[in-house]
């Protein structure tokens, strides 16, 4: 019995200095506890539950050697025995030690893995109740299968099946079989320690952390990964809405018209919008959003709702008669640059006051009108020439006197011809006749810009060719006052 326990403090000690030796959590221990059933001379009593329980508390160190084998010290301790009937019986202080090879089916790391052992050992019994007569035998083999499942990264509850053959048999007081079986029910717990390594310091090793190098003090998974509590593929610590789905350029929160900026500070979250205005579109970029706009797709002033007013006037274009000429309301947007009260486009003096019976020009003075209404007989040419004759001075005198007085007046002078010779011939006499009237007005000291000179020939008649006194008529030169 000394030796028994001084081999099993030797081992035990062994186990624990080896423990400091790294920092993989290469290591465990297991405690647990369970119930053993005996076969051998007396009977079987293997799954027989109607014979007496007996129970025993053990403790366990594992090495982890790959993802798939461990090696394990185990000792256990408790009581055996068997009744055959009342005088056929056993029953001792029971010491069972012994060291496994066990393969896991499925590495430890996974949540359930089970596995099979195999080994050798030792069993003690105790020189007690039964026994007269301590003893110590080679327990060979030591067999079992059980299954790990992981509660997490430090615990595991482990439940496992071992059958040993204790080879000199004795402890049952019969020696008729070579030895004897005992079968072990066991259920416990196994701790890993020592400290994984943990580069990022996350709580999870390195071994099991698919996300390495996470940021200090950031909340991970089991996976060692940032928490990402709303499966968006953002986590936490960067999502700036970390419960409702939605998109890195939005930091997170969700952007549904995919405009980058989140919809809890888009005034238009479900239409593409710019940073500027609050995610509202402007499409003719004229700083009014288009929700605003009257007129979206064309460049506006806010005073408009975002509509045009191109000339400036206070009138937006597609109300403003004249939208590219700064106007008032009063004329539809229109000017009236001569205050005639009579607008522009309309008025064809535009620059000139005039009346709206003149169609904005200025009223031709009766006196005027006799004059140029005497003037179409009275201005006489030589025969055939652009010669004036001086009996034509007279009214040509008073020509030049209206258009001193009238300055705002300029004169279109047309010169005509009766259909008599050739035609071509007709229109550059009555071209001559006007320039000779012009000439003949600038003599007298009316500017020649306020002149214009132009024949028409035989094409304008204001009488038949066919008699001479119709043909008289139609040789004349009109006087026509314009404005600007």
């Amino acid at each position: 019995m000394k030796k028994l326990s001084t081999l099993m403090l030797i081992m035990l000690v062994a186990a624990g200095l080896t423990f400091g030796q790294t920092v993989d959590k290469k290591w465990s221990i297991g405690l647990h506890t369970g119930i053993i059933s005996y076969n051998g001379d007396l009977g079987n009593g293997f799954f027989d539950f109607s014979q007496a329980m007996y129970n025993f508390g053990g403790f366990s160190v594992s090495n982890y050697l790959s993802p798939k084998w461990d090696l394990t010290l185990g000792l256990n301790v408790g009581e055996a025995g068997f009744v055959a009937s009342e005088n056929v019986n056993f029953r001792t202080r029971f010491t069972h030690f012994d060291i496994t090879g066990r393969y896991n089916f499925i590495p430890k790391t996974e949540k359930i893995s089970p596995f099979v052992m195999a080994g050798l050992g030792f069993n003690h019994f105790a020189e007690k109740y039964t026994v007269k007569t301590a003893s110590i035998e080679f327990a060979v083999p030591v067999v079992g299968a059980g299954l790990h499942y992981k509660i997490n990264e430090t615990i595991s509850l482990q439940w496992l099946e071992t059958l040993n053959y204790s080879i000199s048999g004795k402890a049952d007081g019969e020696a008729h079989q070579s030895g004897d079986g005992y079968w072990m029910h066991t259920l416990g717990l196994t701790f890993n320690i020592g400290k994984m390594p943990d580069a990022d310091g996350d709580g999870v090793s390195d071994n099991n952390d698919a996300c390495g190098s996470t940021p200090v003090d950031v909340k991970v998974d089991v996976s060692g990964c940032p928490i990402d509590s709303d499966k968006d593929g953002i986590a936490d610590y960067l999502d700036n809405c970390p419960n409702e789905v939605g998109v890195m350029s939005a930091d997170g929160c969700p952007d549904a018209d995919g405009d980058g900026i989140m919809d809890k500070n888009d005034m238009c979250p479900n239409e593409k919008g710019t940073a500027a205005n609050q995610g509202c579109p402007d499409a003719d970029g004229d700083g009014i959003v288009d929700k605003n706009d009257a007129c979206p797709n064309e460049k506006g002033t806010e005073l408009h709702n975002g509509c045009p007013d191109a000339d400036g006037d206070g009138i937006m274009d597609k109300e403003d008669a004249c939208p590219t000429v700064a106007g008032t309301t009063e004329f539809n947007g229109c000017a009236d640059t001569d205050g005639d009260g009579i607008a522009d486009p309309q008025d064809k003096c535009p620059k000139v006051a005039g009346i709206a019976a003149n169609n904005g020009c200025p009223e031709i003075k009766q006196e005027t009108k006799k004059v140029f209404e005497r003037a179409l007989a009275g201005i006489q040419f030589q025969a055939g020439k652009d010669i004036i004759t001086t009996s034509s001075y007279g009214i040509l005198n008073e020509v030049v006197k209206i258009m001193k007085d009238e300055p705002t007046y300029k004169l279109q002078i047309h010169g005509h011809t009766d259909s008599q010779g050739d035609a071509a011939k007709n229109l550059e006499l009555s071209k001559k006749r006007a320039e000779a009237v012009k000439a003949y007005l600038v003599s007298k000291g009316i500017e020649a810009e306020r002149l214009t000179a132009e024949g028409f020939g035989s094409t304008v008649p204001v009488a038949e060719n066919t008699t001479a006194t119709g043909r008289a008529k139609n040789r004349r030169v009109e006087f026509k006052v314009i404005f600007e």
